[in-house]
């Protein structure tokens, strides 16, 4: 099999083109081509009165040997990798312990999954609800701002995720082809074949919903377990060696208690909490487990109609329905030494409240598979370090991050009048530093409500001034970007985890507490769906491995 690279196609090309291409690329006949799949399909949109299609394909011909000889200094032909998954391990008939999972987000469910595949049968404990009954408490949170502070847009069967974009792409480096078994993972769950080879694949909230009980179906299938309002107390820890001193490097899992008083016993536990387990990570750092404070980001909620982001970036060709609602992605260096940017773009989508901790303002953004809402919303975000967290500049505190969260919050919560409805601000009055009095052409998007305020105490000076200045140069590369009329809703601060729980980067395990292996966003590591479930799968072999070398 041949794999064919940059091969360029007009947006409206017709379906036999493609196959015309491969003949002229390679230089064959029809007869020759045995057939072709698109691994990968993308757009060049940097013009947009011609925009072009980017594509990758898997090609076998008769003569496959001859042509990666013809053509071995090409750099857009060589032969396809081998990108099948292959288990590091098979776990014995007479296994005596159970690994467990704490978290069903992306990289639990992956980590739970990968575990069952090789016959360890994980127990996998979620704080929250199944899927279904989490829905419910969320809606009605957004409906009758009623919180349930274990089951709502962080916490339950499937994560953050769930609540999200549901975006399928990511930036992280993959030479194991780690993401093909998500993806695969997913279409064999429901997800449309798609996602398999579009550039930018997503499946939004109602198709993953689905997608997740099909997934926990065959973790129980296979021998796993799925543990739902599971709230880990505790962890135990014993020394590694008995006669070393009692210190935090001699370290080693040996189970947890649950909220309900129930123990269960394990020496290989993934640690796959979300970003937002704030009650679990001060329990990890009582009990000792290395942590270090790690940057974020936090900002606002942005909102434009779809038709203007749409017209900015594809201009007569909006509407194709091969580009679909348009994204984009920004960043500014700022004079004050910051960095804006944009975060989570849901193209077509809806601004969502996001709290999980009482008196406590939050928000996200999420869309279907569709993208038809008539808004587009985004994260503007700034950065920020450890630094920055403590409001005496100490960086001794490493949950200092926290706090900070908790603080923004606490503003967000009690400039939307303490109800949960979210303190907004059209993007004019937002510039020329004065409160809003009401919406213009566009309508926020939050449920349950809005209030309308000064969005200037509602972030730190110099976040503020950051945005302010970020917004008019984001203009310069999409026309009406900064327009009067576009909302900001506040406060955005769970663009990632707070804190770092540091692992060996061999072992997977934390570097002072061995059979813990922090995973996914919660512990530090990856960032989206994609990359959470990849390090899913990298955390499952770790512990495959571990558990077979002590056999």
């Amino acid at each position: 099999m041949l794999r064919l690279t940059n091969v360029k196609l007009p947006l409206n090309h017709q379906p036999e083109e493609l196959e015309q291409a491969i003949l002229a690329i390679l230089k064959i006949t029809a007869e020759q081509l045995t057939n072709f799949s698109i691994f990968k399909r993308g757009y060049d949109a940097r013009k947009k009165s011609n925009i072009i299609l980017m594509y990758t394909l898997d090609v076998d011909t008769s003569i496959n040997e001859k042509l990666l000889l013809q053509h071995a200094k090409a750099q857009d032909i060589k032969a396809s990798p081998d990108t099948s998954y292959k288990f590091v391990g098979q776990a014995p008939e007479n296994l005596t312990e159970r690994p467990v999972v704490i978290g069903m987000g992306p990289c639990g469910l992956f980590a739970g999954l990968l575990l069952a595949q090789m016959g360890f049968k994980p127990i996998i404990l979620e704080r929250g609800k199944e899927v279904r009954e989490r829905t419910k408490d969320t809606f009605g949170f957004w409906r009758k701002k009623i919180l349930n502070t274990e089951s709502n847009v962080q916490f339950g069967e499937g994560g953050a995720g769930t609540f999200s974009d549901g975006k399928l792409y990511s930036q992280v480096k993959d030479p194991k082809h780690y993401s093909r078994k998500v993806l695969h993972e997913f279409v064999d769950a429901g997800a449309p074949d798609e996602i398999l080879y579009v550039s930018k694949p997503h499946i939004g909230t109602f198709k993953l919903v689905t997608m997740v009980e099909q997934m926990r179906a065959e973790i129980n299938r296979l021998g796993g377990e799925v543990r739902f309002e599971q709230r880990v107390e505790d962890i135990h820890f014993a020394k590694v060696d008995e006669n070393a001193a009692c210190d935090s490097d001699n370290m080693q899992v040996t189970g947890l208690t649950l909220a309900s008083g129930e123990v269960i016993e394990t020496k290989h536990i993934a640690l796959a909490i979300g970003h937002s387990a704030r009650d679990t990570f001060e329990m990890l750092h009582k009990k000792g487990v290395f942590i270090k404070a790690k940057p974020f980001s936090v900002g606002f909620r942005i909102e434009h109609e779809q038709s203007v982001i749409d017209d900015a970036r594809f201009g007569k060709n909006a509407g194709n329905p091969i580009l679909g609602a348009a994204d984009y992605k920004l960043v500014h260096h700022c004079t004050n030494g910051r960095s804006v940017y944009s975060f989570c773009m849901c193209p077509g989508g809806t601004v969502v409240a996001a709290a999980s901790e009482e008196g406590r303002l939050v928000t996200n953004g999420m869309s279907q598979y569709s993208r038809h809402e008539r808004n587009a919303n985004s994260a503007i975000v700034v950065g920020i370090s450890p630094e920055d967290y403590d409001e005496n500049g100490s960086k001794d505190n490493v949950l200092a991050g926290i706090e900070f969260q908790r603080r923004l919050e606490e503003t967000a919560f009690k400039l939307g009048g303490e109800n949960y409805d979210a303190p907004v601000q059209l993007v004019g009055d937002f510039l020329a530093g004065r409160k809003s009095g009401e919406h213009g052409a566009v309508e926020p998007s939050y449920k349950p409500g809005v209030k309308y305020c000064d969005l200037s105490e509602t972030l730190p000076d110099y976040a503020i001034a950051a945005i302010r200045e970020a917004l008019p140069a984001f203009e310069r590369k999409i026309k009406g970007f900064s327009m009067a009329d576009a909302t900001l809703t506040a406060v955005e601060t769970r663009t990632s985890s707070p804190i770092n729980i540091t692992r060996d980067k061999v072992s997977f395990e934390s570097i002072n507490t061995k059979g813990l292996y922090p995973a996914g966003e919660g512990a530090g590591y990856a960032g989206g769906i994609l990359s959470a479930g990849i390090d899913g799968i990298k955390v499952a072999e770790a512990m495959a491995l571990s558990m077979l070398k002590s056999q």
